[in-house]
């Protein structure tokens, strides 16, 4: 399988997911830097974590605007994976590739720290390789993690199966008391209607290896890898 993954200016993340899936799970890794304009002979793009155009005006909404995003749109219309991690889901949501948006935590202080995901729907491309209900340990690392969305959007959402995953306890337990930045209805991740586009906040990159506390973020990267070679 061959990844590409973009890299904006402010990017910080791509050589961790570049490591992942090149190191840990054999595959074909390319970085596509944000000034191309064209896509093509990639399975699935990732759009990594950081700090795109240093944040500015609010996070994703310049990097939207990179020449190499009108690429990732045909791609995603045309049916390719594409995986929006932290930052990359801040992108995806200002580019309309996701539904809401992503705000300030609620604490108004930057978080850096392991915490549990609920897997909401195991059915995906993207949670194929997870149980249902499984709780994930894994990290998060950002100052504008906040879900929000409409009631209507959020009702849509539910009823489509499209969130992946909410904040949770060890156990699986969801309550205000384990959302450690305010995201509506404990939200930590979404997909798109088709099923091809997710985005999440917490980074399952930095949770591959036992060294580094957890090796639950292989799930995600497992479950494309799975969709993609037909095997889920």
């Amino acid at each position: 399988m061959r990844f590409g993954i973009v890299l904006f200016p402010g990017s910080n993340c791509e050589m961790d997911c570049q490591y992942v899936l090149k190191e840990v799970f054999s595959e074909e890794v390319d970085m596509l830097w944000h000034k191309e304009q064209r896509i093509s002979g990639y399975d699935a793009i990732v759009l990594p974590g950081g700090f795109s155009y240093g944040d500015y005006l609010r996070t994703g909404a310049i990097a939207r605007f990179s020449p190499i995003m009108k690429a990732v749109e045909e791609f995603a219309d045309a049916g390719g994976l594409v995986l929006g991690i932290c930052n990359g889901f801040q992108i995806l949501c200002e580019a309309g590739l996701l539904p809401g948006a992503l705000m300030r935590n609620w604490s108004l202080h930057f978080i850096c720290k392991y915490i549990y995901i609920r897997v909401e729907n195991e059915r995906t491309a993207f949670t194929n390789a997870c149980s249902p209900g499984q709780a994930l340990h894994v990290p998060i690392n950002h100052n504008e993690g906040c879900y929000y969305a409409d009631q209507e959007t959020l009702r849509d959402l539910n009823e489509r199966g499209q969130v992946l995953f909410r904040y949770c306890g060890p156990g699986g337990e969801v309550s205000e008391g384990y959302n450690p930045n305010g995201s509506t209805e404990n939200i930590a991740g979404i997909m798109n209607r088709a099923g091809n586009v997710m985005g999440m906040m917490p980074h399952p990159e930095r949770a591959c290896e036992m060294l580094l506390g957890s090796e639950d973020g292989r799930r995600i990267f497992s479950s494309v890898i799975r969709r993609w070679k037909g095997k889920d």
